[in-house]
């Protein structure tokens, strides 16, 4: 046996053990997914809009369902499932920790808008008396704009504007005047402001990711031309000059409002006519608003407005899932797995004697191999381990004693031939190696099709699959090898071939003889 051969079974042997205790050590462990563990399963259910313009279509459903299955992957949830059942989003989280956050992520519209500020109001419409019955008039309305080429219209006047009553979702039009609020922590809404219509959507930006600049914000940069950033700066100018577009405020310059679903995010002044394209959107933002804020801005608006799920009332649904079937059936895999490989056990030691221990022990050392990786990523990733993902590995299992027969009926075929059995150990195993990598190889090239192309709990499956391929390999190298080499340099073992589950010479001569 080489010092070569001798150093890396130590090495293997010691890299698994170590990790393995520093996985203990830190307290890793799998992260089980919906259906073993539980989580939330979100229901959405479009807004019957009788004022929509356009019925949704099933691209309109398709484009939500990649949108959503983005923002979750974006929140670090891994194997969410969301598929379309009818004219329904079903979308299932499997062990997150913070389902709310998720909810409110994944059903959010996130309609982003710029508009221009025509006025600050009260926070409630004032009702004036009419002056000729002394009665309460009902709140003026909102004049229709005049919107030029920018689509942008001068501000209304000639009206009370504190006596204008907030704009209504279906009021909410992007050519139009609104009246929109700005809300507080509590939700409660602190100011309500006059706003011009505007062309520019969240269909502008090319990309939005948060950072810390004295406080959290929202860095949005646009696409360039009459796509975002002219839009934009065509808007900018209005402000900074203080036009009838965005007449001027307290600080004397215009202000831009920044909209999201309906309420003001935020209503900067504007301190320069152009922002070549990059704008920071602020608004008292904590870490984790101005992450989810960059988040659904950074994946687009969903096509269609749906249901709160969390309003009762709602035909949306979220629900705690409980793992009580999935872990059922997880007790009777470990059981069917325990006896499976007490059953295998026996077989390969019956079979192949000593060379089936180390096949046993090969298995062993990628097995906990990989038992640390998916710990690892389930603590640091939010992998879920499903059922699905629990069959990759029982399938993993059989690839794995799949490579140790290919060597061992290697060895025996060589052995029957008449090569002497020491020499049989390594040559059997260079050839036997080079289909066992082909095969291995084809095994990974179509998890990472699966993966690359599935969703959801296929894709666990498809890892699982495509990480024991590998570790398979590893194994059988860096241990298998080793220990066969190691076994060819006891005479006893040489001396009694049965041992190895192989022919003694004699049986081999005889077997020569007999063949034609």
């Amino acid at each position: 046996m080489s010092r070569r051969s001798l150093v890396s079974l130590v090495l293997i042997v010691a890299v698994a053990a170590g990790l393995l205790a520093a996985s203990l050590a830190v307290g890793n462990r799998p992260l089980l997914g919906l259906d073993l563990k539980g989580g939330v399963e979100v229901v959405l259910v479009p807004v019957d809009d009788p004022d929509r313009p356009v019925a949704i279509t099933e691209g309109d459903l398709d484009t939500a369902v990649n949108i959503i299955r983005d923002r979750i992957d974006g929140l670090g949830v891994a194997e969410p499932d969301v598929t379309r059942q009818g004219d329904r989003v079903v979308v299932q989280l499997p062990g997150i920790s913070d389902q709310q956050r998720a909810i409110d992520v994944v059903g959010q519209t996130a309609e982003l808008r710029f508009r221009p500020v025509c006025a600050e109001l009260f926070v409630e419409p004032l009702a004036l008396p009419d002056p000729e019955t002394g009665e309460v008039a009902p709140p003026p309305a909102l004049p229709d704009p005049v919107v030029d080429d920018r689509g942008l219209a001068p501000c209304p006047s000639g009206i009370d504007y504190n006596g204008l009553a907030t704009s209504t979702s279906a009021e909410d039009v992007l050519e139009r005047f609104v009246v929109l609020p700005q809300r507080d922590d509590s939700g409660e809404a602190a100011r309500r402001f006059l706003l011009g219509p505007s062309s520019l959507t969240g269909a502008g930006l090319s990309s939005a990711d948060s950072s810390f600049r004295n406080e959290f914000v929202v860095d949005a940069t646009f696409k360039g031309g009459d796509e975002g950033a002219d839009k934009f700066d065509d808007m900018a100018f209005e402000c900074f000059t203080g036009s009838f577009y965005c007449p001027p405020g307290a600080a004397g310059l215009g202000r831009l409002a920044i909209v999201v679903d309906g309420n003001v995010q935020s209503a900067p002044t504007v301190q320069t006519s152009n922002f070549d394209g990059r704008v920071v959107i602020s608004g008292g933002f904590s870490e984790e608003e101005a992450d989810d804020l960059a988040l659904v801005l950074r994946y687009g608006a969903l096509p269609i407005e749906f249901q709160d799920p969390t309003d009762p009332q709602s035909d949306s649904t979220s629900r705690a899932v409980s793992a009580t079937i999935g872990g059922d059936a997880l007790r009777a895999g470990v059981i069917a797995g325990i006896v499976g490989l007490a059953l295998v056990f026996l077989y390969m030691v019956g079979m192949y004697r000593l060379l089936g221990l180390v096949a046993m022990l090969s298995l062993g050392v990628s097995a906990t191999l990989l038992w640390v990786i998916v710990a690892w990523l389930g603590e640091t990733q939010d992998l879920a381990l499903t059922l699905a993902g629990v069959t990759g590995l029982i399938v993993a299992i059989g690839v794995s004693l799949d490579s140790n027969v290919v060597y061992f009926e290697h060895l025996k075929e060589d052995v029957a031939t008449g090569r002497m059995l020491r020499s049989s150990l390594e040559q059997s195993f260079l050839a036997a190696f080079r289909t066992i990598f082909r095969a291995n190889f084809a095994s990974l090239i179509a998890a990472v099709i699966l993966y690359w192309l599935s969703a959801g709990s296929v894709r666990g499956f498809a890892l699982m699959l495509g990480l024991a391929s590998v570790l398979d390999l590893v194994a059988t190298y860096y241990f298998l090898r080793p220990c066969a080499q190691l076994m060819s340099r006891s005479p006893s073992l040489m001396a009694h071939p049965h041992r190895l589950g192989l022919p003694t010479p004699e049986e081999a001569m005889s077997a020569g003889e007999g063949q034609p």
